[in-house]
């Protein structure tokens, strides 16, 4: 079992950032992809970025510039960073944790960009 924990969402105005941290714990194997989604109001979980454990990453189309993805591996955490947030960043972000082990989520971190 893994069990993810995320922390860093909150309310922010269009244009400003804010940092995601997802800290996994429990059977973490060596070789792992950890990613984040979202998911808006009335529309389904997509992928926002993901990264290898060996920092492999990629980016929906919709954030590229804006975001970045990066890990510790050392503390087997993964962290977002947001730039130049809009409006329709707004949603509920979610850590993913996939390996041979499993595919495990966290609970969730709401982000809300106001314009």
């Amino acid at each position: 079992q893994v069990q993810l924990v995320e922390s860093g969402g909150g309310m922010v105005q269009a244009g400003g950032s804010l940092r995601l941290s997802c800290a996994a714990s429990g059977s973490i194997f060596t070789f792992n992809t950890m990613a984040w989604y979202r998911q808006a109001p009335g529309k389904q979980r997509e992928l926002v970025a993901r990264i290898t454990s060996g920092n492999y990453t990629n980016y929906a189309d919709s954030v590229k510039g804006r975001f970045t993805v990066s890990r510790d591996n050392a503390k087997s955490t993964v962290y977002l960073h947001m730039n130049r947030l809009k409006p329709e960043d707004t949603g509920v972000y979610y850590c993913n944790y996939l390996s041979r082990i499993g595919n495990y989520w966290g609970q969730g971190t709401l982000v809300t960009v106001s314009s």
